[in-house]
């Protein structure tokens, strides 16, 4: 017994800080199955399933994107950035990077350089995408976030970041166009094509 006593306080002291980077690198190590996203929220880490719905509104918001940018716009899907808050390593379904975003010396993207991100809500995972992380998003001063939910059939879009809020918000039902003219998007959102759950 005392050998296993002594081995615990062995491991205890040897412990390694517990950061984004380590929770990452030891998430690489293990079997994820194939088709989940895996994000760390909070601390706490989440894995969802890609339905085909998720994909579907993906790809038509990243085709909206195309259609008013040119094929070469700089957009990111399932790609991990930090957001500001406690360990908030997120991959945002859509993410618009600004013109002339570089990647930091390890590599990264910095969510400074982000104009725009879209979510569409999974089951399991859909209150963080409500809560910690739209004030995340709001914390990083995001000018645009769009919430894509196939379970209500509305899409929530957030802007005017202040305080680490939102101060505007507008709600639209799938089947309607979303107005983001004048926001750092600046294009006509349909989704009369969005599928629903």
């Amino acid at each position: 017994m005392t050998v296993v006593e002594t081995d615990r306080i062995d491991m205890a002291h040897e412990s390694v800080e517990l950061t984004l980077d380590t929770l990452f690198e030891r998430l690489e190590q293990m079997p994820v199955p194939e088709g989940y996203k895996v994000e760390i929220v909070g601390g706490n880490i989440h894995m969802s399933p890609q339905r085909d719905t998720h994909w579907e509104i993906i790809r038509r918001v990243v085709r909206a994107l195309e259609d008013r940018f040119g094929v070469d716009v700089r957009v990111l899907s399932d790609v991990r950035i930090d957001f500001p808050g406690h360990m908030n390593g997120f991959a945002p379904d859509v993410a618009k990077l600004a013109d002339g975003a570089k990647k930091d010396v390890r590599g990264r993207w910095s969510h400074e350089d982000l104009e725009f991100i879209a979510e569409v809500i999974s089951q399991g995972t859909g209150p963080n995408d409500y809560g910690p992380k739209k004030a995340a998003y709001a914390a990083a001063d995001i000018p645009v976030y769009l919430i894509a939910d196939p379970y209500t059939r509305r899409c929530h879009v957030y802007t005017e970041p202040k305080d680490g809020d939102y101060t505007a918000e507008l709600i639209v039902q799938f089947g309607n166009e979303i107005d983001l003219t004048g926001t750092a998007v600046d294009l006509r959102l349909r989704t009369a094509e969005f599928p629903r759950d």
